[in-house]
């Protein structure tokens, strides 16, 4: 029997139980979709948050501290001075917090406060849309001015510029100086949903003068490395050689870190995703031993006409191949639309590659061949007598 003519009666075999053929797909319809969906949301992600670091500069280190007991930060003088270290272009000690923002009748809650200084600005490249930023001045004479975040602006003015306008922050009223430049959200947290004030009135205003978060800029990506090193010294010193009272990590490391963590979430979920093809390559096994079974007789009749085991063999793995690749096209196909549909209306990134594609379709074929071939290697073994004395 030619292999045109066992397609031909395969497919014949499928269309004469289109629903119980449909049902036995569905498993490797989920299976094969779950994989890209789950896969692309994994990868996409990676390039969301790769892409955040990688726009707050290559240069940029962060610097936390923890401390221990009362000794658990720096002053704004201590963290400033970190600027002589050979190699530093730039130090942004910030004072952060959380605050009520009211303009009018219109209150924004729980709104991420930031209290920087001047160079803020180029350490953590960050714009402004309008107006302008943090001055030295303002820091030196503690000033109430605040920069908003693009979403603050929207939520409590509205339509109205917001530049000269006064706001209350805490119940406190700040004159409006800028808009910044919005950058969405970064591990840190929504960069347009905040406000910045300087340094010196936010620590004030939170009553504390300590520092525990420093971001330093280096002058090149090529020294970063010397700044770490130097900075970890001057900490060493200063926290009596604990280490653990500080931790100081760079851009190039984060991502790195990220990357691995992203990777090993995208395997676990395309792993766990994939289990549905397995158990979808089950149904498939199931159906066709009850295939085997129904046809016993029509296998019988073609062994007794001259068909040989082979023929019968090739017949039903061709059956079981064309349910889980007939099946894994319309996976794929599904996959794709809810990415789609995930990245329109959820603003979800998912990034779907030729290779998922090909991956989880040849993975589906494979499974439907595997779990075909003990129904199919049963009816090739079937003895024409006893085949026809079937019931």
């Amino acid at each position: 029997m030619s292999f045109a003519m066992a397609v031909r009666l395969a497919l014949k075999g499928i269309v004469a139980n289109k629903m119980r053929t449909f049902l036995t797909m569905l498993g490797i319809i989920i299976g094969v979709s779950a994989v890209i969906i789950l896969v692309s949301v994994g990868r996409g992600t990676t390039a969301s948050v790769t892409e955040n670091i990688q726009s707050m500069g290559t240069n940029l280190v962060t610097v936390m501290i923890t401390g221990r007991g009362i000794n658990n930060s720096l002053t704004y003088e201590e963290a400033m001075s970190m600027s002589e270290k050979t190699g530093v272009s730039g130090v942004a000690p910030v004072a952060s917090g959380s605050i009520t923002a009211k303009y009018g009748t219109k209150t924004m809650e729980d709104v991420s406060l930031e209290g920087v200084n001047g160079d803020y600005a180029q350490v953590r490249n960050q714009g402004v849309q309008s107006g302008r930023f943090i001055l030295p001045l303002d820091v030196e004479y503690r000033q109430k001015v605040a920069v908003l975040g693009i979403d603050v602006v929207n939520e409590i003015f509205g339509s109205v510029n917001p530049i000269g306008e006064t706001v209350q922050i805490d119940g406190i009223d700040y004159r409006v100086i800028g808009v910044l430049e919005s950058k969405g959200s970064s591990m840190q947290g929504s960069s347009d949903e905040k406000v910045i004030i300087p340094i010196t009135t936010a620590q004030r205003m939170l009553k504390s003068e300590g520092v525990r978060n420093i971001y330093v800029a280096a002058e090149s990506p090529e020294v970063v490395t010397l700044v770490v090193a130097e900075i970890e010294q001057y900490l060493l010193k200063k926290f009596d050689q604990d280490e653990d009272a500080y931790r100081v990590f760079n851009q190039t490391e984060m991502l790195d870190t990220v990357n691995e963590v992203s990777q090993s979430m995208t395997l676990m979920l395309g792993g766990i995703a994939g289990i549905s093809l397995l158990v979808g390559g089950i149904g498939i096994m199931n159906i066709m031993l009850v295939t085997v079974t129904e046809r016993t007789r029509e296998i019988g009749i073609r062994k007794a006409i001259g068909a040989k085991r082979k023929d019968i063999l090739r017949q039903f793995l061709l059956e079981s191949a064309t349910i889980s690749g007939v099946g894994g096209i319309i996976g794929v196909l599904f996959g794709l639309g809810v990415n789609k549909l995930l990245t329109k209306l959820a603003g979800i990134n998912t990034q779907s590659t030729l290779a998922i594609l090909v991956i989880a379709f040849s993975f589906s074929l494979v499974v439907g061949i595997f779990f075909g071939l003990y129904p199919a290697n049963k009816a090739s073994k079937l003895k024409p007598v006893d085949a026809l004395r079937f019931e």
